[in-house]
């Protein structure tokens, strides 16, 4: 499984590709204007770039065809490794279409459903992004698109990867490896906690508490 960062934050973005844990980064609008500024998201773009060598999603905003299209192949000349963010509703799948023919890779997303995902990749999308923690928050299993999607696309040997987004907890995270999904997308304080657990700070701390009066008795018997 892969893992991207769910962050426009530059700092972040360079802490977790320097440590090596990522193989990619997905932005969105709101994400770019929180980090923007008063700079040009598209610079902003462009130093993500610089900093990561894996897929970059950068989302379009218009929501008609040709608006989409004009957006995502002008966000493709950022940098070869930027994939276009497609909303999941009708004008995007004729979007996206017209985008794959013309070499440009696409991430459909907001999609909320294994039959959403499963049209998202007829047209040819490189990756679906189910949202499964808004699904938890409205009392849905999220997850179980993820599931769903899966045995559909090897049902039929589709391409497109599966991105899972949308994680609020490193459980997320477990349970999309487990059920196969080729990608996690998340904010970079799960990623942290990905790295963390109460019991091996517990060890850490005795490991080296025993090291020290290791230490003191030798200095004592010296």
């Amino acid at each position: 499984m892969q893992f991207f960062l769910d962050t426009a934050s530059l700092q972040d973005i360079t802490w977790a590709s320097q440590a090596g844990l990522i193989d990619g980064v997905t932005t969105n609008p709101s994400l770019l204007a929180k980090q923007a500024g008063d700079l040009d998201p598209r610079d902003v773009l462009k130093e993500i770039c610089s900093v990561v060598d894996g897929p970059v999603s950068a989302e379009v905003v218009a929501v008609d065809v040709d608006g989409m299209v004009q957006e995502g192949t002008e966000l493709a000349k950022i940098a070869d490794h930027i994939v276009v963010k497609i909303p999941m509703i009708e004008t995007g799948m004729v979007a996206v279409r017209r985008l794959t023919s013309a070499g440009i890779r696409t991430n459909v997303t907001l999609c909320f459903s294994s039959v959403q995902c499963l049209v998202a990749a007829k047209a040819g999308a490189t990756y679906v992004s189910p949202f499964i923690g808004r699904l938890d928050d409205v009392g849905q299993e999220g997850m179980d698109v993820i599931r769903e999607t899966r045995q559909i696309f090897d049902n039929y040997q589709m391409e497109t990867h599966i991105l899972t987004a949308s994680i609020r907890h490193p459980r997320h995270v477990a349970e999309a490896a487990m059920v196969g999904a080729h990608v996690a997308t998340m904010p970079p304080d799960v990623l942290r906690k990905l790295l963390r657990h109460p019991l091996t700070e517990r060890g850490l701390e005795q490991f080296l508490s025993d090291w020290a009066a290791l230490g003191q008795r030798v200095k004592a018997g010296a």
